[in-house]
């Protein structure tokens, strides 16, 4: 039971975070780390207390023959020889690399190339795989094999199947829908449960982990009905500072007591705030493992919990805008990683992730270095200009500059129509704007230049032209 105690970011003290691994999710559809910064990660990551990474690859694994076309052509995908490297790299770090391949939703960088597009459950939903053709299940079982083949020793795959969005919407779907008794609810199951058979015939002592909102609202019955026990780890995902402890405790019992008791729950320390999120805040990801906690605590004997998944969002899907880059949520990672240490985050413990890190706060946006300086966590030069530049861009000269007294009194839309403007106040506004533009332009510069040490120049110009 939970103990309620004053401190600045937790306000609550907990177990620890009780048993199983801690993962760090790496989003690999959006700003795929150069090898060099990603090798730096890694070694973050060991000194951290981290166990093992789960890595979503999408467009950014090296497919092979028909499937070459899912490879990124914005930048190039990593080569196999590189994946070998990080895996090598992860486990001398005492970290086990655990793939996610999506297999029904959200395969958005599978299903946006024109020659898959039969394969789609509606023509107008990119993401979402027809679970009645054929060809769809031997294209997830093609892609899984190849990421399974480039992971020597692989024991654990998590095979995604989160947000599938319009599903029973096709016309396949609605004709198999026609028929008394069936629901979305089966359609879902049946489409997992053949990969999840599938994909245990192929390997029959692998782990296999899914994502669990679609189970959420389905009984208890029908989950034993499904075929799914006995092959798959739900793993429960919520991201909120104001998570439902008791709502989530309920829902994991129930998948307990539909006879699967193995487990996974996942939190987030960045790209879950919004889709447009450019500096995260660390308060509330703490608050959300600080809900986890709690959750942990009220779980019966009978669960066995495996871990946890650390999320970093950095993309809400393939084609979205990018989220918060990793250097600014470094932080809070390792904020949240000593809320589940400690069980709270006390002012101790924001005082001893400050130093850990350099700095004079454990909010990015707030961070000064207390450090020499050098870096003492990776893109850490980076992740201060953006701050900076963030900072210029929010700034009230900038966001209000169309309601600066010369613009508004001499240089409204009226006036520009009209060509009805003064030299004098042309000139004053021309020198302000001028001003901001140089002092942006600096910082943008600065910018481009440290993000390009990190990041391939395409994440660079997407980076920038949306910021």
């Amino acid at each position: 039971m939970c103990v309620y105690s004053c401190s600045l970011f937790g306000r609550m003290t907990c177990k620890p975070w009780p048993q199983g691994k801690k993962l760090v999710h790496l989003d690999l559809k959006g700003a795929p780390p150069r090898l060099g910064y990603f090798h730096q990660l890694i070694e973050f990551f060991s000194e951290l207390g981290v166990d093992g990474l789960l890595v979503e690859y999408e467009d950014m694994f090296p497919y092979g023959g028909e499937l070459k076309l899912l490879q990124s052509t914005t930048q190039p995908a990593y080569s196999r020889e590189d994946v070998l490297s990080l895996q090598e790299f992860a486990k001398s770090k005492g970290m086990d690399v655990i793939p996610l391949v999506q297999t029904f939703g959200h395969m958005e960088f599978v299903l946006k190339h024109r020659p898959m597009w039969d394969l789609r459950e509606v023509p107008y939903c990119v993401g979402t795989m027809n679970p009645h053709k054929e060809e769809g299940v031997k294209l997830v079982m093609e892609m899984l094999k190849q990421v399974v083949e480039l992971h020597p020793g692989l024991k654990t795959l998590h095979i995604g199947a989160d947000e599938v969005y319009i599903l029973g919407e096709g016309e396949e779907s609605k004709v198999w829908l026609a028929s008394p008794g069936r629901t979305v609810e089966q359609l879902f199951l049946s489409h997992v449960t053949k990969v999840a058979r599938a994909v245990k015939k192929a390997w029959p002592h692998m782990t296999i982990i899914m994502w669990d909102d679609m189970m959420r609202g389905m009984s208890q019955d029908t989950l034993k009905e499904s075929g799914l026990v006995g092959l798959v780890q739900p793993m429960f995902w919520d991201y909120t500072p104001n998570l439902d402890v008791e709502k989530t405790v309920s829902l994991l019992e129930k998948y307990c007591s539909a006879g699967m008791p193995d487990l996974w729950t996942a939190s987030s320390f960045k790209g879950s705030t919004s889709v447009y999120t450019c500096v995260p805040s660390t308060q509330r990801h703490v608050d959300n493992h600080l809900q986890w906690l709690k959750v942990a605590a009220s779980l019966s004997a009978r669960i066995n919990l495996q871990g946890i998944a650390i999320t970093g969002w950095q993309r809400y899907d393939h084609l979205s805008v990018l989220c918060e880059l990793m250097p600014l949520a470094l932080p809070s990672l390792a904020a949240c990683l000593q809320t589940l240490s400690c069980g709270q985050f006390s002012i101790e413990d924001q005082i001893k992730v400050s130093e850990r890190l350099g700095l004079s706060s454990v909010e990015v946006e707030a961070m000064e270095r207390t450090s020499p300086e050098s870096a003492v966590f990776p893109g850490q030069r980076l992740a201060e200009l953006i701050v900076e530049l963030n900072s210029l861009l929010n700034s009230e000269n900038i966001r209000y500059f169309e309601n600066d007294m010369f613009v508004r009194g001499w240089f409204s839309p009226y006036h520009q129509r009209r060509k009805m403007v003064t030299p004098l106040i042309t000139m004053q506004i021309h020198s302000q704007a001028s001003t901001y533009l140089t002092t942006l332009q600096q910082k943008v510069a600065g910018v481009r230049e440290e993000m390009g040490q990190l990041y391939p120049d395409s994440t660079v110009q997407e980076w920038i032209e949306n910021t």
